[in-house]
């Protein structure tokens, strides 16, 4: 794959989040002396800039064939990006904390699609182990809740075995009412004052009288 500088230049400078990005020092590769720039992880390619203003990357890295160790150098927090080959060139850097290191080295290695194709292979592996164990299926979500003032409420509670009698549908669980008192049974009419017309009803109370048989009162 061609690489041409103008391409590179803008997907370094683009405005997609980059994977990781900050200062660090360079060791130049003729000179022992470090460099400080601004590094910028893409996917597998590490830019490096004069500053964090530069629009246009001195340089890039392409994490592919390369490994990412610990070394000891001037610099304190130093690693190298290591590329195998007897003429293959071993970049130098150091960060400016131990926090920044390890999140480089973190980062740088797994920045490669050889990492990135274990990883693929890995969950592969997972998927068929799944598949092959006879996992059961996922569950169905279950039924909405019901609603209370136009909201859903979701109980974490277990509903109940069966839902008491004469409860409205959606009512809370609650402690039982008293029972009602019984109901007060009809009279059978067998007294005057169930069998009299209303015109000795009448007289019987503008006069003050009476019947005994509808006073209830014991031997009367």
């Amino acid at each position: 794959m061609k690489l041409n500088e103008r391409s590179l230049a803008f997907y370094a400078t683009c405005d997609a989040p980059a994977d990781n990005e900050g200062f660090l020092y360079k060791k130049g590769g003729r000179h022992a002396a470090y460099h400080r720039r601004w590094f910028v992880l893409r996917g597998n390619m590490l830019f490096y800039f004069e500053d964090a203003a530069s629009r246009e990357p001195v340089g890039v890295i392409i994490l592919e064939g390369c490994t990412v160790e610990l070394v000891e150098a001037a610099e304190e927090f130093a690693f190298a990006v290591r590329f195998a080959g007897a003429r293959a060139r071993t970049y130098v850097l150091a960060a400016e904390s131990q926090a920044a290191m390890e999140g480089w080295v973190k980062a740088l290695s797994r920045a490669s699609f050889d990492y990135l194709r274990l990883v693929v292979r890995e969950l592969e592996r997972q998927l068929e182990a799944v598949r092959s164990g006879g996992a059961a299926p996922p569950r169905r979500p279950r039924a909405l809740p019901p609603k209370e003032n136009g909201c859903a409420v979701w109980s974490a509670e277990p509903a109940a075995a069966a839902a008491p009698a004469g409860a409205t549908p959606g009512s809370r669980p609650g402690p039982e009412p008293p029972p009602l008192p019984p109901r007060r049974r009809a009279s059978a009419p067998n007294g005057p004052l169930d069998s009299a017309s209303f015109a000795q009803l009448h007289e019987w109370r503008c006069s003050g009288h009476v019947p005994k048989e509808d006073l209830n009162i014991p031997g009367a």
